[in-house]
């Protein structure tokens, strides 16, 4: 079984913590750990959120205290950690925030750097961040209509999937989070999506974060979008998008129980 999506965010980069995270997938059961960090805490990516900062003081004060480390102090951790032995397979990656305007600036920055992975995932629409408690509604939900919002996320995705920089898509459906009516039929951007993927080869994952942090009541994907996912053979990974050890492997039973999947065919 695999846990392809958990951050080391909420703690510093040592050993110890990382191994936090090990000790917990060990307790589930599971065998192929993915872990990562977002880079919103490099400070070598700042140029790629200038968009979300200069949109809203808000999102500029929650960017700044998330910048924490050169990914100098990643790539060194993550050298420390390749000579230890592990009981699981473990690997290391990075989650990048993807926008279409950045791609250029993200693609010359990721060159530099190599990974076991790496997940890409849309954060925001036009420069709003969708998942924000305390202001996205204000920002963002409450002055746009939700069609346009539904559409502007799966036109980033597609194109996040077409810039072939990345092995995995992060969370692709999260944008229904709250819960809020597309307002149209999401089926033929499903269908486009998994053609994509299949195309260029690249993993998506079944999140079960929106269940459990935001209560959605989807385990996981969308049941038909999972479904045509299958049906074009696309590679799918279990992903708890764990924020700490205790989330590792969060609601992946009862998205075995909802799916009928058989959770140690998700391998590499």
């Amino acid at each position: 079984m695999i846990d392809a999506h958990t951050h080391l965010e909420n703690g510093d980069l040592s050993i110890e913590y990382v191994c936090k995270f090990i000790d917990a997938a060990k307790e589930k059961g599971i065998t192929h750990l993915q872990i990562l960090d977002h880079t919103h805490r490099f400070f070598e990516f700042k140029d790629c959120y200038k968009r979300v900062c200069e949109v809203s003081k808000l999102q500029e004060e929650w960017f700044l205290k998330k910048q924490k480390n050169s990914i100098d102090d990643y790539l060194k951790l993550i050298a420390a950690l390749k000579k230890e032995t592990f009981d699981i397979d473990v690997r290391f990656g990075l989650e990048v925030c993807y926008t279409p305007e950045t791609e250029s600036l993200l693609s010359s920055i990721l060159k530099n750097y190599h990974f076991d992975f790496l997940i890409g995932s849309v954060h925001s629409v036009d420069g709003y961040l969708y998942d924000m408690d305390a202001f996205s509604k204000e920002l963002l939900w409450d002055k746009n209509d939700p069609s346009t919002i539904y559409k502007s996320y799966y036109d980033s995705i597609e194109k996040l999937i077409q810039s072939n920089l990345f092995d995995q898509v992060g969370h692709p459906d999260v944008i229904k989070l709250y819960s809020i009516d597309p307002g149209y039929d999401l089926h033929p951007t499903y269908h486009h999506i998994a053609r994509l993927a299949n195309e260029y080869n690249i993993k998506m994952e079944d999140n079960t974060k929106a269940h459990y942090s935001y209560h959605h009541p989807d385990i996981g994907l969308n049941a038909d979008f999972r479904n045509i996912l299958k049906e074009n053979n696309v590679q799918i990974v279990t992903a708890s998008d764990a924020h700490y050890p205790s989330d590792v492997g969060r609601c992946f039973e009862l998205l075995k129980k909802k799916t009928e999947l058989n959770l140690s065919a998700f391998l590499y």
